[in-house]
Parts: C-alpha cells; structure tokens; sequence
C-alpha cells in the first residue's frame, strides 16, 4: 500500500523496503520509544534546497532565488547609496545653488525686474515675465557663447565658442594640478600668483631673447616656465622643511615679492623691458616660441591643451601609480605615520612645493606663449593664481576633477563677455557665481540639508541598529 505526500505529490517506498536510518538515534525510522518519537518530532527539519522543485514528475533548477533578488536590490541600493553620498553629485548641486543665486542677483539688479516689482500686486505675471526674460536672457547668453552659439551660420561657428572657452580653462587645467597635489599632501599653496609671475618672466625671457627652430623653442620655454615656478615654490618647502615656518605665509609673502620683482624687471632696460619703450612691458614673444593653433586660426585650441592633458596623465600617474604619489598621499593623511614608516617627511615636503610650482609654472609659460604674446605686463598672471585654488578645490584635488573644473571656470570666464554684452549684466557677476560655489563646496552639509540628501552612513547606522534590535529580542 502507498501514500501521497503533501509536499512533493509522490508514492512513498514499500513498507518492506530498508528504511533510511535516524540521524541522532542511527534505528531505522519509525523505531524506538515513544518519547523517542517526541524527539524526533521535535528535532528541527534539515535544511531542503528550494531550488529543486518536481514539475510534471522531474525535478529542475528554479532560475531565480529570493537570495539572488535581495542580492540584486543591495547591489542597485549599494550604487544607489554611492551616488547619493558620492562627492559629485555635492558638486554638481553645489554649482546649481551657485547658479540660482546668481540668478536671484540678476533679477534683483535688473531694470526691467525692478519696474515690473512696482505694481506686482496689481500684475505678478509682468514681474514673473521680466525676471525669466532677465535670468533665462542672461544664462542663454552665457551658454552661447560659451558653449554652443544656436544663430550661427554654420556647424563649424556653432561650436567655436567651446574651443576658446578650452583657451581660458588651458593655465587653469595645470595651475589647478599644482595646488591640487599640494592638498592632497597636506600643504596649502596659496603661492600661485607669484609663481606664475616668476614663470612668466623665465618664460618670456627664453621666448624672446633666443632665435631657435620651433620644435627646440617651444619646448625649452615651457621648462623655463617649469624651472621658475618651481625654483620659486621651492624657497617655501625649503623653509618649511628646515624651519617650519607656515606655508601659507611664506606663500602669500612671496607673491608680493615676486609682484615687486617683475615690476622691476619690466621697467629695467636690458632685464625685460623692451628696448626703446618707456613702458614697464617686455618684447613680444618670437613666432618660434608661439604655441601654434591645433584647428586654425579660427578655434582657440592651441598646442597648449595638449600640454594641459598631457599634464593631468602625468599627475593622475603619480598620485595614484607610484611610489612617490603613495608617500605624499600618506604624509597628507598622517605625517607621524609617515615618519613611522621611515619616510622623510622634511624631504617629501620639498618635492611637492617643487612639483606643485613646477606645474603652476607651465601656466606661466602658457600666458607668454598662447595668450599674450605681444610682451607682457605685472598683470600677466590675470588672477590664475588664486582661481587656481577655487579649480583644486571644486575637482575635489583629484586630477580629472581638477580638469573638468578647469573647463567650467573657462566657459563661465568666456560667456560673461558674451552675457555682458549682450544682456549689459556686469561681469563681476562672473566672480560671484565663482565665489558662491567655493562657499557651497566648503559646506557639503549644507547642500545636503537643501536637498534633503541624508549624510553619508546614516541608512547604513539605521539598518545596523535594527538588526542589533532584532538580535536583542
């Protein structure tokens, strides 16, 4: 006689068939006492594999699992997490308050805005009207003719706009690099401004005085460019490592220094003035020494971008592939862990000033180079020093960060002659959306409490206490 399980709708085995023996007792099954039995009863069920399932009589393998979706879910909420809790989307909100605060600042410099308020409460529509004509005027000017301009004739003049934006962010891309890696060891180079004045000047002497084939002109100016900024860096790692005296000092004195120095220079005869000019300005720059355009005349995409990526490869390489980069990395996150280990930490300090200001160097050399090359002035430094600081710290002192960074000041530095001149919105308006990013980045939490993004590990906190909850009861 057979019986039908209710699990599995089969025919258990004849009654005279040998009957699998117990786990605890070894009898065979159905033997022993009673409260053998109620032992058994009572014993947990093994574990059954829920992928084998019988259909129709034969068993096959379920393609899904209730464990492999939860995994699944984790893995998109872990991504998830990630994203949310990852430093660029903070950065990209941070640029989209900075925005909306210009924004508010157009409206309320605005004629327009400011007539239409007059009577708000008698036509809101008017005043709503002239403060999106104003802004969505004023940003639509700034994309154009920065980025893509839609009223050109061609698709070659549409795109024009973006490659001299690339020319502005060209000595941001590399001054940037060199602060960056100075963050990223702990150090503050506030220094760039006098750096690339120094560079500058090495550079524009190189460029001017020597008469030599293109392919040895060019490139012996950018290692003039190079050797000043370095030279000049690394007066401040030498004091620091022998003295301890605050970088940030040191740096901030030396721009003065080096601001007073090519002033000097400029308005002596035979050091860097012109000959035959009353005027503190150099001799153009040699057409051998000109970074030459990549596109034409028409693009403003020299050689110098080239220089700049070739740039970030190399800082990208050796902050995260090398020895070096390990051992700056580790002196910025514990210098006594560093000596610990046997590094010199005096030692390491020098090298980075020297390779942060070799870097912001190549700025220098760039400005005699590929932006002005009819003779410089003390202005040829045009602010990149400290922009260079504001680019560093909106890449998050990572290389490809500090690029991309890099091209946005120079679309922002681009389009605001363009907003300028086509909305007459001032262009210190410029500096402001600048200056309103640097004060969200500087504030993660406040950007997370606008958006209501919740601070990193706290869901993770969340599901950890409720499991201690659950272990406890």
């Amino acid at each position: 006689m057979s019986d039908t399980t209710p699990e599995h709708g089969g025919a258990t085995p004849p009654s005279d068939r040998t009957q699998p023996a117990d786990a605890t007792t070894g009898l065979p099954a159905g033997a022993g006492t009673a409260a053998d039995a109620t032992t058994a009863a009572d014993a947990p069920t093994p574990a059954v594999d829920d992928r084998l399932q019988e259909v129709s009589g034969a068993p096959h393998l379920m393609t899904d699992s209730a464990t492999d979706s939860e995994r699944r879910e984790g893995r998109w909420s872990d991504a998830l997490r990630s994203i949310v809790n990852g430093s660029v989307l903070t950065t990209v909100l941070a640029v989209v308050l900075a925005l909306v605060a210009s924004g508010v600042l157009i409206a309320l410099t605005d004629k327009d805005v400011q007539a239409a308020a007059g009577y708000f409460f008698a036509r809101p529509v008017d005043t709503l009207r002239a403060i999106g004509t104003a802004v969505g005027g004023s940003y639509s000017s700034l994309f154009q003719g920065s980025v893509v301009n839609f009223g050109a004739p061609s698709a070659a003049a549409a795109i024009a706009p973006i490659t001299r934006s690339v020319d502005y962010a060209v000595p941001l891309v590399v001054a940037g690099l060199g602060v960056a890696v100075a963050f990223r060891t702990g150090l503050f180079n506030i220094g760039g401004q006098g750096q690339v004045l120094v560079a500058a000047a090495a550079a524009g002497w190189v460029g001017f005085s020597f008469d030599l084939p293109a392919a040895v002109h060019i490139p012996l100016t950018i290692v003039a460019g190079i050797v000043g900024g370095a030279v000049w860096a690394g007066i401040v790692g030498l004091l620091k490592a022998r003295t301890g005296a605050n970088e940030v000092v040191l740096t901030i004195m030396l721009n003065y220094v080096a601001l007073y120095l090519v002033s000097f220079m400029l308005r002596t005869p035979g050091l860097l003035q012109a000959g035959g000019s009353p005027n503190p300005i150099s001799p153009p720059t040699r057409d051998s020494a000109v970074l030459p355009a990549l596109f034409g005349e028409r693009y403003g995409i020299d050689l110098g971008f080239v220089v700049a990526l070739a740039a970030v490869v190399a800082v990208w390489w050796l902050m995260n592939k090398s020895s070096l980069g390990f051992r700056f990395r580790t002196v910025g996150e514990n210098p006594r862990a560093a000596r610990v280990a046997g590094m010199s930490v005096p030692m390491l300090t020098i090298w980075v000033m020297v390779i942060s200001g070799g870097l912001i160097g190549i700025a220098g050399a760039y400005q005699v180079e590929g932006a002005v090359t009819t003779g410089f002035t003390s202005g040829i430094d045009a602010g990149i020093g400290f922009d260079a600081i504001t680019v560093a710290l909106l890449g998050r002192s990572k290389p490809w960060g500090t690029f991309w960074a890099a091209i946005l000041f120079g679309v922002l530095k681009n389009g605001g002659y363009a907003m300028q001149a086509a909305n007459g919105i001032p262009i210190d308006i410029v500096s402001v959306i600048q200056a309103l990013i640097v004060l969200f980045i500087a504030a993660p939490p406040l950007v997370r409490a606008i958006f209501r993004i919740p601070q990193p590990g706290a869901r993770r906190r969340t599901k950890q206490s409720t499991k201690r909850k659950a272990v406890a009861a």
